[in-house]
């Protein structure tokens, strides 16, 4: 019978949605955090403004002037982080020629890149440079390094990045771009050259760190940051975050709220908070929190990582209309749309109670030239593997699964989490391996106690190593009723019931059974495993039906044996006589000629015990 591998997307790690992303175990959505916050993933400062006691994330707006008040000056608004006013008034004196153009142009870019408008940062920049040959401080390059780094054009970038002055900021662009384009020699090299002294290299590094998955060096350089600048309130978000990644919700909770209390409008720290919270308890309690936002007059859908996530607390609602003019901004929301894919492609489908290959072939199309980098990306990649095989039969997708899943919890990162013993088991149950995928689920099982897909997996390895009793309770505990329309689930926990002497209630599964195919190989099922275990009344009722469907002599066989196995029950006092009148019942329908002996022998036996058979 067919598994679910049982995958785990790490609890908090890349595979979800920009930067600080979360996943849900098994094959569920996997859920978008949030992004790494400015700063921590960001390798440049290019402001003349400290950021001390300052809202690094949020940027709210100033107030409108009132009459009679004094006229916002450039510093104010960028003071005050409001960089919308702030490029409002540059844009004012470009126009109407106040102060000096490249002045206005360096401020234009500054705004428009704290904005995220890095198209709008980079072409001032290029308009400075074309413009004003000569006249522009070389610094210039290394901002439209840092802008063509956030428009992805990662070679463009490194060519204007060696054309600054060399120094802490060009190193620290240089080293985040080695990163992006996985180039080990040059990440060493870059960092090899990153200061111990300088909080913004150290920034850096935590940075890589977290984009690496080393969530515990990123916390140990995060923390001792904020040890030594208590005023820099938004290292306490990137401290939430790290904790957020180890899986300790209830600490990052208690980190973020020092920064919430500062900030109560940061739409990235409510987003991360959300996202705690939908690990703690669930989707809607987590869109609970992201309604804050709505309250305080925010427009989510302006916002395309909360817009992500939405979908995502909503259980995937949506999906197929938010997530695909996502994927080229989140890379995250192509592994959740491959994930709502392999949702669909394991529903049941009308009556046939198979899979739905559409999605899973569609999943596949999205991920099959991804190459994995992060444990979460591993995982994805074999659940799809082995989704593919199992509706092929495609032996190499099932290799190659089994490979992904070993990888991962082969790993030292990932070893001894959830999810790693998860692939672990996973890559022991397409190898057939049962025993040790045992010794795995049940180190996690306090876990997962409400996880169908766990239940699922677990159930069925038990009962492959004959342990039945356990078996069927894992079975039992599961609540999807598309999972408990499945044939393979009915058929194992038929097996179940069957094996724990409980054989009426594998046939009440037959007598629910609409599909006939299903009911065909349910049938032969029953009438096997209940003769080999000695229920005898239900073999017999199986063999009848399929004897009535189709006359072959093997049916009348296992009919004759199960029915002489009921009587000789009732000789030996473990049978009543309502069994035996079904019995003749079912031996009277048959035309063989060796029905008039049975039947004779067994009036006389009844006869000479006293007990009065219907005529």
């Amino acid at each position: 019978h067919g598994s679910r591998a049982a995958t785990a997307a790490t609890a908090a790690a890349a595979a979800a949605a920009s930067g600080a992303e979360a996943g849900v175990s098994s094959l569920s959505l996997y859920i978008s955090l949030s992004k790494s916050p400015t700063g921590a993933t960001r390798p440049m400062m290019i402001g003349p403004f400290s950021r001390k006691n300052k809202n690094p994330l949020a940027g709210k707006r100033r107030p409108q002037n009132q009459p009679g008040a004094a006229m916002s000056t450039l510093e104010d608004y960028v003071k005050d982080r409001d960089f919308t006013g702030g490029l409002a008034l540059v844009d004012f004196n470009i126009k109407s020629g106040t102060g000096e153009k490249k002045d206005n142009l360096m401020w234009a870019g500054y705004c428009a890149f704290h904005l995220n408008d890095f198209h709008r940062a980079f072409n001032c920049y290029q308009e400075l440079i074309t413009a004003h040959p000569g006249e522009f401080p070389q610094e210039v390059y290394l901002f439209e390094a840092c802008c063509l780094y956030y428009m992805q054009m990662y070679e463009r970038a490194e060519e204007e990045a060696l054309k600054g002055p060399d120094g802490h900021l060009r190193n620290r662009i240089l080293f985040h771009i080695a990163h992006k384009v996985n180039d080990e020699d040059k990440l060493m090299r870059y960092h090899q050259k990153i200061s111990s002294d300088d909080n913004r290299d150290q920034l850096s590094l935590a940075a890589i760190h977290y984009l690496r998955s080393h969530f515990q060096e990123a916390t140990d350089i995060y923390k001792g940051l904020l040890l030594e600048n208590r005023e820099d309130l938004a290292l306490n978000v990137y401290v939430a975050m790290c904790y957020y990644k180890l899986d300790y919700y209830d600490v990052s909770l208690e980190i973020l709220a020092v920064y919430l209390q500062a900030f109560p409008d940061s739409a990235f720290a409510i987003n991360l908070k959300a996202c705690n919270h939908y690990k703690l308890y669930n989707g809607k309690a987590a869109y609970q929190v992201l309604k804050v936002l709505v309250d305080q007059g925010h427009n989510l859908a302006a916002h395309d990582l909360i817009t992500h996530n939405t979908v995502v607390f909503n259980e995937g609602n949506l999906a197929l209309q938010k997530l695909p003019g996502l994927v080229d901004s989140i890379p995250q929301a192509r592994l959740n749309l491959v994930i709502y894919h392999l949702k669909r492609g394991r529903e049941v489908r009308g009556d046939d109670n198979h899979n739905n290959s559409d999605g899973i072939s569609e999943a596949w199309e999205l991920i099959k030239d991804l190459e994995p980098a992060t444990p979460q990306e591993y995982i994805l990649k074999g659940v799809v593997n082995a989704s593919v095989g199992q509706v092929s039969g495609s032996a190499k997708h099932l290799k190659n699964a089994q490979q992904y899943f070993q990888l991962v919890g082969a790993s030292a990162s990932e070893c001894d989490t959830i999810p790693g013993r998860q692939c672990m088991a996973s890559c022991f149950f397409l190898l057939k391996q049962f025993d040790d995928v045992n010794i795995y689920l049940n180190s996690i099982k306090t876990y997962m106690y409400n996880d169908d897909d766990f239940n699922w997996n677990h159930g069925i390895a038990l009962a492959s190593r004959g342990n039945y009793k356990a078996a069927e309770e894992a079975l039992l505990l599961i609540q999807n009723e598309n999972y408990k329309k499945s044939y393979v689930f009915i058929s194992w926990l038929a097996r179940c019931y069957i094996m724990n002497g409980n054989p009426r209630n594998a046939w009440e599964l037959y007598l629910k059974t609409e599909n006939s195919n299903d009911s065909l190989n349910l049938l032969h099922l029953i009438s096997n495993d209940c003769y080999r275990m000695g229920h005898f009344l239900y073999a017999a009722k199986a063999f009848d039906v399929l004897e009535r469907m189709d006359p072959d002599p093997e049916y009348w066989e296992g009919k004759r044996g199960a029915c002489v196995g009921v009587f000789q029950m009732m000789v030996a006092g473990k049978a009543i006589k309502s069994d035996l009148v079904d019995v003749l019942a079912m031996v009277r329908s048959n035309t063989n000629p060796q029905v008039e002996y049975m039947l004779r022998v067994i009036k006389i036996w009844c006869s000479e015990n006293g007990i009065n058979l219907p005529s």
